[in-house]
């Protein structure tokens, strides 16, 4: 089979597309036939080997693939062959077949397609840990998500809308307003005004009463990190996604007794290792939310298998104009 394989740390380009054995199931495990596989920004981390959890090398990298079950391994049950599945694995998923833990793979509703499940796969379920578990959103908050035209951003918009909160969105221009709001956003949060520190709170005590967001979902970090923890209502909840800004921010902890508010961070993978039935009751909320057409991951960009260095690039540059998958 054709796989991307992981040699040595380093830029996209230098990994190598390879004839590679096909998997055999483990126990435990299933293969599945990769329909598609998604590109994710973690991923060029994983890459370039700054990503927190690395496999031994060599290694096919590609998280949460979606695809047919062709083969059950021992131990495993509720799977049969010609399953349709979405498989929240931590790397395999850049190839034409991928062993995949059973605890973590979770069957596909008949009218939601491989291309809506890929687009779904890692930024639905962070943003449903980072709202739901982490934040503790309820139905009337008001949430402010930071990076809102991203993969997670716009899926912290739909679901959070889909439980009953009035969603900020925070964008960088005016030519990404319509995009946040078609994804059902309330209001829009311009982060391109000037005096970004000021500016920011001005806005959110604006469309809030000024009582500011009980939630924030966070992907860029930075000033907009530093600008947001000054909009947060009392006893609000800032959840810490990502750092696409680059810059990771500091807190001064003074400043959240002032306030009663919280800081707290995701990492989506430890959930799959450590609580295993809540993440089946995540996919199984957004899953029957896709199946019945109230959150849709839109547009979708497939690129070949062999242009994966390409795929990575788009995404980790924000060239992409939609979800970015591979195609085995």
């Amino acid at each position: 089979m054709k796989a991307v394989v992981i040699e040595e740390f380093g830029a996209p380009e230098e990994a190598r597309l390879m004839d590679t054995p096909r998997p055999a199931p483990k126990p435990g495990e299933i293969v599945i036939e990769v329909s598609l596989a998604p590109v994710n920004f973690v991923d060029d981390l994983v890459f370039r080997g700054t990503y927190q959890f690395l496999p031994e090398r060599p290694f096919t990298p590609g998280k949460g693939p979606v695809g047919t079950v062709c083969s059950v391994g021992a131990n495993v049950e509720g799977f049969r062959n010609g399953d349709r599945v979405i498989a929240m694995a931590e790397h395999g998923g850049y190839a034409q077949f991928a062993a995949v833990p059973a605890r973590d793979t979770y069957r596909l509703p008949d009218s939601v397609s491989f291309e809506t499940a890929a687009a779904m796969s890692l930024a639905y379920d962070t943003a449903w840990v980072a709202l739901f578990e982490r934040g503790r959103m309820k139905p009337g908050d008001t949430v402010l998500v930071l990076g809102a035209t991203g993969a997670v951003g716009d899926a912290a918009i739909q679901l959070a809308k889909a439980r009953g909160a009035r969603v900020l969105a925070a964008v960088s221009s005016e030519k990404r307003i319509a995009k946040v709001l078609a994804s059902g956003a309330d209001a829009t949060v311009d982060l391109s005004r000037p005096d970004l520190r000021e500016s920011l709170r001005e806005q959110v005590w604006n469309q809030t009463d000024s009582r500011g967001a009980d939630v924030v979902i966070d992907m860029l970090g930075g000033d907009v990190f530093d600008a947001a923890l000054r909009a947060v209502a009392w006893r609000g909840r800032v959840v810490v996604v990502g750092f696409a800004t680059g810059r990771i921010p500091q807190v001064k902890v003074n400043y959240l007794m002032l306030k009663n508010i919280e800081v707290s961070g995701v990492q989506v993978s430890d959930y799959r290792k450590r609580c295993p039935e809540l993440m089946r009751q995540c996919f199984d909320e957004i899953l029957t939310l896709a199946a019945e057409g109230r959150v849709s991951p839109g547009k979708v960009q497939q690129y070949p298998l062999a242009d994966f260095a390409r795929a990575l690039g788009d995404v980790a540059q924000r060239r992409a104009t939609a979800r970015v998958v591979l195609s085995p």
